[in-house]
């Protein structure tokens, strides 16, 4: 079941980055339940789909979770909230501070009732700032921490957002590693905490990592960024048919590749090319140079040659391409399955390897409140009780789901 078979998550995130960190904790064995509005998740509406409100980004962050649906503006919903709290041992939630004190679910409130949960919240900047309490997108956030900035620097086009949620992909995967540090502390103490991880700071030391660059030093050194990510020919270098990915970083693979091409001149002959320290300070017209030699073969030519030389390669995939990569293939990353309600369905593996407590995606994302009624059951509460939910709307279920009599 994996390393966190037993840990339960009430998961009250909705979009991305909330649920790419519950997604995480559920791959990883964690019995995630997902608390939705009558209204679901908004991501379960983006994309093509068969069936209402389950689009494939939903799908593909909201595996390995049940649904519960509830209305959390009624007193009866949010008690209902606070009784699955009591069995949990983790709180996931996304809502502005504001939003969780109008609705009574405040750390205070949800340690009185659960003294020692993991009560995490998302948030888009840090509070005692100007930004606190402001909307947070991917967007947004993108281009407050300069990523429009550096592609536009790369490029020497016009800024634009990098064309991935890398934003909330990011803050999701740096939420799962501090809720996962708090279980640690809580497996030593038994205590649990609150944990407040703002996406601004969080991607804003994910970017300065690599571009502080002088601006790290008083007084700085230079305006900051890393050249080499930022160089106009950092790119796929063309072949007689197309791309390949070509990094030529260490001395002796830059001595390997002059071998394997013959030493053509406009390499072998610019002494700048010769150390790696030239090689960094010249990197544009490195790549030019380089560009010169790819283009007298295809790419597969290039691949065999340079990966039997040991030089690092690989293809330039499409999107459509990377699903019949053979690398992905001989170690299983895709796997077909058959969604109750979807049909035929695609999806990727648990990349992660356990010797011990494997991981994987082992249930298939959730309609809208599937699991209500069953969630509702384990909490203990009576069918009757249920019942009197389902009927004054305060808890939801799919039609098909069974309604206690």
């Amino acid at each position: 079941m994996g390393p966190l078979e037993s840990i339960r998550v009430i998961d009250m995130s909705a979009v991305l980055a909330g649920p790419v960190a519950t997604q995480t904790l559920g791959d990883y064995g964690a019995d995630v339940i997902k608390i939705e509005s009558p209204a679901g998740d908004m991501l379960r509406q983006v994309g093509p789909m068969r069936s209402a409100a389950m689009g494939p980004l939903y799908m593909n962050a909201n595996y390995n979770k049940r649904s519960v649906c509830l209305d959390l503006k009624t007193e009866d919903g949010r008690e209902v909230l606070l009784g699955l709290i009591r069995t949990a041992d983790i709180f996931v939630t996304n809502s502005r501070p504001k939003a969780m004190m109008r609705l009574g679910l405040s750390y205070d409130t949800i340690q009185a009732v659960k003294p020692d949960v993991i009560y995490t919240a998302l948030l888009g900047f840090d509070e005692g700032g100007r930004y606190s309490g402001r909307p947070a997108y991917d967007d947004l956030i993108q281009g407050a921490v300069g990523l429009p900035f550096l592609q536009a620097k790369a490029s020497g086009g016009v800024p634009r957002y990098f064309p991935n949620a890398i934003a909330d992909r990011a803050f999701g995967l740096a939420a799962a590693n501090a809720i996962l540090a708090a279980l640690v502390h809580k497996g030593r103490t038994g205590e649990g905490q609150q944990i407040s991880i703002p996406m601004f700071e969080t991607v804003a030391s994910f970017v300065l990592g690599d571009h502080l660059g002088g601006l790290s030093f008083e007084p700085p050194l230079d305006s900051g960024g890393y050249h080499r990510l930022t160089s106009k020919a950092r790119r796929p270098l063309r072949t007689k048919d197309g791309y390949i990915c070509l990094l030529l970083y260490s001395d002796a693979q830059w001595g390997r590749f002059l071998e394997v091409t013959g030493k053509p001149a406009v390499l072998s002959a610019d002494n700048r090319f010769s150390s790696f320290t030239g090689r960094q300070e010249h990197f544009d017209d490195l790549c030019k140079a380089v560009s010169e030699v790819t283009k007298t073969k295809t790419s597969s030519e290039w691949l065999g040659l340079l990966e039997t030389a040991d030089i690092p390669v690989m293809p330039m995939h499409s999107l459509e391409s990377l699903l019949a990569d053979p690398h992905l293939n001989d170690v299983g990353f895709f796997e077909t399955y058959d969604h109750p309600s979807e049909g035929r369905m695609r999806r990727t593996k648990v990349p992660t390897r356990w010797s011990r407590t494997p991981s994987s995606k082992r249930r298939p994302p959730p309609k809208l409140g599937e699991h209500t009624v069953e969630v509702l059951k384990e909490t203990g509460l009576s069918e009757d009780t249920i019942y009197e939910l389902l009927q004054s709307g305060i808890v939801s279920a799919p039609a098909s789901e069974p309604v206690p009599a």
